[in-house]
């Protein structure tokens, strides 16, 4: 069975980027009207475009109701570029519930949460190292970050239950070309030249060229990684996002996307309402910024982003403000092209 995996037919739930926030999912099942077992009267069913985790109180809790719905057969999912960390045994910023090395650097920003005991632990890796990268059918397409059709028929020969093996395969194979290239030196002297790291926020460090060249040609090398991070370019300056300071910036895939087959993704932290971004530790560019809230995008229209930033509430709750005002957990209805929000709101998806 391959990581590109058929989608189900008949109408479809497709969920955005949860990031922990358990109660957020609950409410969203509730207006779309699932059960408690996840089953619906009409039939319908739910897809999940992976980022189940991080950020977020209860991460454990999103893991374990998803993986209950995906082996009762009521739930389909694709894996993101979090779980895919996890797998990697990658400490990034905001995995503190699940690995130790990250539960004093994330406490100020996202305690409290719960965290997993070691059989949960080991029930999460079971689970999550099964799970596809892409779906797919005539109709549509579901994938986490980009639908790249040379990715995509790279890593459809893989089977599944190869993620880790294969990514840190294509992983190694960069870091030696990477190597040759004298890249890791350039980068370890930008470094050295600059001592206070890269993931305080405070203090912002020049412009490192080397860690600019890596990160923007480091996607492509890996077809794991580009269909589960996106792809990226040179930024003009750097910028804070995501836990660390960063030289390359996200690029729009969706405008080359030139197949007539809709696709929908997570990843992007979209938002409904207008914020300001570096509320959500976000810098750079913002991919959306010429794209209306509920429109589909990209050169044929035909592209959506249904991450409505549910993973920046932590910041509602820092600040003390209503949680879920802005950064909202979301479903695409399908085939009706509606979104449903977890507070009960409904609204339709323009062209």
């Amino acid at each position: 069975m391959s990581l590109i995996q058929p989608l189900p037919a008949g109408p479809l739930d497709i969920v955005g980027d949860i990031h922990g926030e358990f109660d957020a999912l609950c409410c969203l099942m509730y207006h779309l009207g699932y059960d408690a077992e996840g089953g619906h009267p009409e039939g319908r069913m739910l897809v999940f475009v992976g980022d189940f985790c991080d950020r977020g109180p209860d991460s454990p809790a999103v893991l374990a109701w998803v993986q209950t719905l995906v082996e009762a057969g009521r739930a389909v999912a694709v894996l993101g570029n979090h779980e895919i960390n996890l797998l990697r045994e990658k400490t990034k910023d905001g995995s503190g519930w699940f690995f130790d090395a990250r539960v004093k650097l994330d406490h100020d920003k996202y305690a409290p949460y719960q965290r997993p005991d070691a059989a949960a632990r080991a029930r999460i890796v079971a689970f999550l190292s099964r799970l596809p990268v892409g779906l797919e059918r005539a109709d549509l397409r579901v994938i986490h970050a980009a639908w790249l059709p040379a990715q995509i028929e790279a890593v459809r020969q893989l089977p599944l239950g190869s993620v880790r093996k294969h990514y840190d395969a294509w992983e190694r194979a960069a870091r030696q070309q990477t190597t040759r290239a004298k890249l890791e030196q350039r980068m370890a002297d930008e470094l050295e030249r600059w001592e206070h790291g890269l993931e305080d926020r405070r203090l912002q460090p020049p412009f490192m060229p080397a860690h600019a060249e890596f990160e923007a040609g480091n996607e492509l090398k890996n077809p794991l990684k580009a269909l589960t991070c996106g792809v990226e370019c040179k930024a003009k300056e750097p910028f804070y996002s995501g836990g660390k300071w960063r030289f390359a910036q996200r690029m729009q895939w969706w405008d080359e996307y030139a197949d007539a087959t809709p696709v929908v993704i997570g990843h992007y932290w979209r938002r409904l309402n207008a914020v300001d971004r570096s509320a959500l530790v976000k810098g750079g560019p913002d991919p959306f910024a010429q794209t209306e809230p509920l429109s589909w995008h990209g050169k044929r229209r035909n592209v959506f982003c249904v991450d409505f930033s549910a993973g920046g509430r932590w910041t509602e709750r820092k600040a003390g403000t209503p949680v879920g005002k802005n950064f909202k957990l979301a479903a695409l209805r399908w085939p009706e092209r509606t979104i449903q929000f977890d507070d009960g709101s409904q609204a339709a998806t323009g062209d």
